[in-house]
């Protein structure tokens, strides 16, 4: 078993909606959480999130895994200014320019039932440093979950990422903004 990780482009938006599947939250949300307000994150306007899914991905905002070939990992990323709504939710106690465009950021994971726990996110926490690297980005910063040892933590709060996997792709904590979630960066 192969996992390969490539960045996006139009050809993949159809693996990549392969991968968000057709019912449940990464379905109805597109990726557009971080970057819609709250009212439009909520609506019933699935098609319009998906277009704006279809602009970033031909853009290149994104990395799609595979393994043996088939569509099984989704992550999204892009320059953090794109996401108003993260630079409100990750922000306190920081000291720097939410506006710049050098620091790309990474925010939704998504891994296709079946295919979880097979290092499908570790994988694409890895891709994110050579696609903002390659996309001349001075830094890229996530905002993993660090649950507390022993504690569950349900799918859903797991999108941004688990501490673990950006620690074993060369990141470091620079920010710890509440007991459950901090921010990483790997610096260029």
């Amino acid at each position: 078993m192969t996992i390969t990780v490539q960045p996006v482009d139009q050809a993949l938006f159809d693996d990549v909606q392969t991968v968000l599947g057709d019912r449940g939250q990464a379905a109805r949300c597109q990726c557009q959480g971080y970057r819609l307000g709250w009212h439009e994150r909520h609506t019933d306007d699935v098609r319009g999130r998906r277009e704006l899914l279809r602009d970033q991905v031909i853009e290149g905002h994104g990395l799609v895994a595979h393994l043996d070939g088939e569509p099984v990992g989704w992550c999204s990323l892009a320059p953090r200014s794109d996401y108003p709504y993260l630079r409100q939710t990750t922000w306190k106690g920081r000291h720097e320019d939410r506006d710049d465009p050098g620091i790309w950021a990474v925010t939704c994971f998504v891994t296709r039932a079946g295919f979880r726990h097979r290092g499908v996110s570790r994988a694409l926490a890895a891709g994110t440093v050579d696609l903002a690297r390659d996309r001349h980005a001075r830094a890229v910063e996530a905002y993993p979950m660090k649950p507390a040892p022993g504690t569950d933590v349900t799918w859903g709060e797991l999108h941004v990422g688990a501490l673990s996997a950006f620690l074993a792709a060369g990141f470091r904590v620079v920010h710890t903004p509440s007991l459950r979630r901090v921010v990483v960066r790997h610096d260029f």
